[in-house]
């Protein structure tokens, strides 16, 4: 008996929802908990000596809210803004920040024996920011773990204090 409940938990799946979006030909997927709204690009106020996938930043509703294009940081794509571009706004840790992609695709719910474990190679970053792959309809989706994306010390986005603080939610 008590073999059959250990059976049953080891194969419990869980279902997860991830936020499907394009960058270039690649298609990425972020979880959806993270997302706080999806908008179209406007203006954004430049930040001197800012990487360039750092566009700059906006007034969302009080917040100053830092704008990264995906699309200039994991060198795919074309970086163009028009009425077409697309921001996905995130609720990371404490903070609200932006992301460029070229377009939003749909929400996909997986369960957690369907994502694969990332490549150590052939990705345009780290793949300490990859969360898996999955494989969906005729797509491999890539799964970004946005919450240490945003947070890394690469995209200089956060203070020191503001990671810890982040990591520990």
């Amino acid at each position: 008996m008590n073999n059959q409940v250990n059976d049953k938990q080891k194969t419990e799946v869980t279902r997860l929802e991830f936020l499907t979006f394009t960058l270039g030909d690649e298609h990425y997927g972020l979880d959806i908990m993270k997302v706080k709204e999806i908008r179209g690009y406007e203006a954004v106020t430049k930040i001197a000596n800012a990487p360039p996938f750092i566009k700059g930043v906006l007034n969302l509703r009080g917040d100053i809210v830092p704008i990264v294009d995906l699309r200039l940081k994991f060198a795919v794509g074309e970086a163009t803004y028009n009425e077409f571009t697309i921001v996905i706004m995130l609720h990371i840790g404490e903070r609200i920040v932006g992301i460029v992609v070229d377009a939003v695709s749909d929400v996909i719910n997986i369960g957690s024996d369907e994502v694969k474990p990332p490549p150590q190679f052939g990705v345009a970053f780290d793949s300490q920011y990859l969360h898996g792959l999955a494989p969906v309809n005729d797509n491999m989706i890539i799964l970004l773990n946005i919450e240490a994306l945003i947070s890394s010390r690469e995209l200089c986005l956060f203070e020191s204090e503001d990671i810890k603080a982040s990591s520990a939610l």
